[in-house]
């Protein structure tokens, strides 16, 4: 009996000098989760027709991209890729879905992305972009027949540079950048908003 009230007391000085050394360490509760905001209307919410495509003889917006934002870096964060998709397009019967933009390679230092990123294929701070219209931004374009789509933003915060140049095919660059990241991934925030075209 003594033997056992000599283990379970061994025991439980074991427990509470865990307990000790973990607060000695610092006992730090984990870093936030990255998050990411994009303007002009709620997670979940109404993408604004601002932000949509231009489309000859239908209601259209500017084509802006709208400013994204993002908070909680990881440490180490040497760069981040935006990519931009329509969850409900299924390309050649595949699991592929629309491409409406990928940007790669932003500065680590960055904090998000202004609106109305210019056209081309490289910005000015040394990023890459492309999207199934070309090097820019595509825009929501859902038909105002059909039901709303879900257009995702996804943000990943990367512990490398990629070597990834854009190439003629979005789907394919888009591709070779998903590849390269694997391994590189330190964060990722995902903010998304509904769209279709007004009647």
């Amino acid at each position: 009996m003594r033997a056992r009230q000599m283990f379970v007391s061994s025991a439980l000085a074991a427990l509470a000098a865990t307990a000790v050394s973990a607060q000695q360490r610092g006992g730090a509760p984990a870093a936030p989760p990255m998050t990411m905001t994009v303007a002009g209307f709620s997670d979940g919410g109404q993408f604004p027709v601002k932000y949509s495509q231009a489309a000859p003889g239908v209601a259209t917006g500017e084509g802006l991209s709208p400013a994204i934002t993002w908070t909680n870096v990881p440490a180490g964060t040497q760069s981040f890729v935006v990519n931009m998709h329509d969850m409900d397009v299924a390309r050649n019967k595949t699991t592929d879905d629309q491409a409406h933009w990928v940007v790669w390679n932003i500065p680590g230092t960055a904090t998000g992305l202004p609106e109305g990123v210019p056209k081309g294929r490289q910005l000015a701070d040394g990023a890459f972009q492309i999207s199934a219209t070309g090097e820019m931004y595509r825009g929501p374009g859902a038909p105002a027949t059909g039901p709303q789509h879900h257009y995702m933003f996804e943000v990943f915060a990367l512990d490398t540079k990629l070597d990834v140049q854009p190439g003629t095919d979005a789907f394919e660059t888009r591709s070779n950048v998903m590849k390269a990241m694997q391994g590189h991934i330190l964060g990722k925030a995902v903010y998304g908003g509904l769209f279709k075209r007004p009647q």
